[in-house]
This record gives structure tokens, sequence and C-alpha cells, in this order.
């Protein structure tokens, strides 16, 4: 394999165009290959990266030599042209959702263990340092036992998000699988494996076919609880874009959080890092006070270090730190949310069959 990785991109979008900066920002890597819409902007995009320009990724993958491929295109193409990437051997970072269908999410899974091909699921957020920053306090005396989580997305998406991509108003592309994925991924790390799930949801801002705004409450199968509101037409900066400072393109809310973790002994606000605790020896009361900190840690890109762990796995340094079968579990949460909400009740994963036997251990 070649020094240098030559990168097919498909899906020159939003997150796209970032993916393409960061390779180009590296030596050892080269965007080679752009797969996009015979109509608009995409061609001129991949001409301006000196990149191959296609319409099919088949083709792309026929005709280039590649050593890797990054899925960001809208969420119907991702299975497609994922199984396309799994089939030839090219290992493959996938945007979140990894599909919008949680059979194909298990299919790609699968795929990618049968064929022993690398595949990350882009849940970006797992490399930034404040979850590591988080994971320290959380797991240490001054925090005790998780009791209970409140986390919350509320931003108000612009009418041109929707003009530039009507397929966000369509089945598969609301906030849900967008943006609160991302969520559910951060939930599962923190909290552990989820038991019941109970959702409302609403659509009555914009009246698409799909939902605006959602209320959660979980049930993990360690006891503790949690409860989650998105909402993408809230004028509101408790989102993890507008208080992690992550993302220059978005106002930041530096003291501001959209995570509250709740324990025996402490507590947490995420990402702005503030902790609460009794001092060692103080018995937790709420007639007594709170020894403070701020939990200190590095910032730093976390779509770049995505790339960098990337290029890790492509040189045989390491295994995907978040695999298809993650994306796929995160998916199973997501579809018994789904399920609730058109149920309108409490959805139990492990009696729906949500999580199979095999993945009992994951």
């Amino acid at each position: 394999m070649s020094t240098v990785f030559r990168f097919l991109l498909a899906g020159p979008g939003l997150i796209g165009k970032q993916h393409a900066q960061l390779i180009n920002s590296r030596s050892d890597c080269e965007l080679s290959a752009v797969v996009g819409s015979p109509v608009g902007q995409d061609s001129g995009f991949a001409s301006a990266f000196n990149a191959s320009f296609y319409t099919d990724i088949k083709d792309a993958l026929e005709m280039e030599r590649v050593d890797a491929a990054i899925i960001s295109s809208p969420n119907p193409f991702h299975f497609e042209q994922a199984k396309s990437c799994i089939a030839k051997g090219v290992p493959v970072l996938i945007e979140k959702p990894i599909t919008d269908d949680i059979a194909d999410a298990r299919k790609l899974a699968e795929l990618a263990q049968e064929l022993e091909v690398p595949v990350l699921a882009g849940h970006h957020r797992m490399y930034s340092p404040l979850l590591d920053a988080a994971d320290s306090f959380l797991n240490s005396p001054r925090f005790g036992r998780l009791v209970a989580v409140q986390g919350s997305a509320l931003f108000y998406k612009p009418a041109g998000y929707f003009k530039e991509g009507a397929w966000r108003t369509k089945k598969g592309g609301g906030p849900a699988l967008i943006n609160l994925i991302h969520e559910i991924g951060l939930m599962r790390k923190f909290g552990g494996k989820i038991k019941d799930v109970f959702a409302l949801v609403g659509n009555n801002v914009r009246n698409f076919e799909v939902e605006d705004t959602v209320a959660i409450t979980f049930e993990f199968l360690n006891g503790a609880l949690g409860s989650f509101l998105l909402s993408d037409t809230a004028a509101s900066s408790k989102s993890w874009e507008m208080t992690s400072g992550e993302n220059p393109a978005y106002p930041y809310f530096p003291e501001e959080y959209c995570y509250h973790f709740a324990g025996t002994n402490g507590s947490l606000d995420v990402p702005s890092m503030h902790a609460r605790y009794y001092a060692e020896g103080t018995e937790p009361s709420w007639w007594n006070a709170f020894e403070s900190d701020t939990i200190a840690f590095t910032p730093r890109n976390p779509l770049e270090l995505q790339l960098g762990h990337f290029v890790e796995v492509l040189r045989g340094n390491a295994q995907p730190k978040v695999t298809a079968r993650d994306g796929y579990l995160n998916m199973q949460v997501l579809d018994a949310i789904q399920t609730s909400i058109s149920k309108r009740a409490v959805v139990t994963l492990e009696s729906a069959g949500v999580y199979h036997s095999a993945d009992m251990a994951s």
C-alpha cells in the first residue's frame, strides 16, 4: 500500500467538504475521487481538489485505485455505497447513521465482519478529548454511581438547509436520524446499554413528513434513568454544537452545557466540564455544600482526530474505534425510539428483540 493514502469521497455536502479539507491537509493523504450528483456544483468541487469525478461509486471503484473511502452522501445512499466499498475490500468510514434502515445496518456490520474489511461508523464525537475528561470524573469516587442523565439538542435549522437538501424533509432525513443518532452514541457510552425507551414526537412547526421535535425517556440496564429533548425548530443554545466549541461555524457558549450527569456523590455538566461533589468524608445531603471544579482537557477537532485514527487503521496499527457494529447498535436504540413514537408506548429493547443474543455482549 502506498505511503500516501488515496481517498474516495462520496457526497461532498456539508460534512463531506470538511472531510475533503482534512484529507488534503495531511501529507499522507490525498483526495483522488469524488462521487456526487450530476447536477449542481459537485463536479466543480472535485476539480478544485484535482480529483476525478463520478456519479456512480461502482464506476469510481472500478476506474480508480483507492486505499480508503468516506461515505457522506444523503442517508438513503449509505447502504449501497458502503456495500460496494466493502465488497471491493476498501476500508470505509460511513457517516452516521451508517444506513437509514435497521436491517441494512445489520447487513453492513455482518458483511464487514465476514470479509474482514475495516469499517468505521462516523460518530466523530467519540474522538473528542471532552469524552476522555468526562470519563475520568464519571468513573471516580467524586461522582459515585450514575443516577440520572439529562441531555438536549436544541437548535434552529434555517430554511436554506432544507432547500439545499429536500431529502431532509422526507422519511429518513429528520433530526432523529441525522442528529439524535449522535446523542444515542453518547448515552450508550456514558450510561451503558439502554433497556427501555419512551418517546413523543411533533412536527407542528414546519409540518414536514419528518419530525422536528422529540422528547425521550430512557432506562439503562444499570438502573439509571435519562431524558433527552431534541428539536431543530428551537431557538436555543442547548446543543453540543453551540456548547462544545468544536465547530467554529456555530456560535459558541462556553459556560453553557447540553448534558448533565448526576451521581450519588457528585454531578458533571458537559461540555462546560463544571463538576460539583461532596468532599471525602462529607455525607451526601442537600444540606451540605459541594466542592466544585472545572475538569481540564485540551481541545482538539474530533473530525481531525477521527481521520488520524482512520489512517492508523489503514496502516494496520489500530482497530476501528467506532465500528459498523457500534453504528448498528446505536440504530437499534433509534429503532426502538421510533417504535415507541408510533405506538405511543414504552418499548423494552430486549423483549422487542432489538438486542439480539449475539449483540448482548457488546
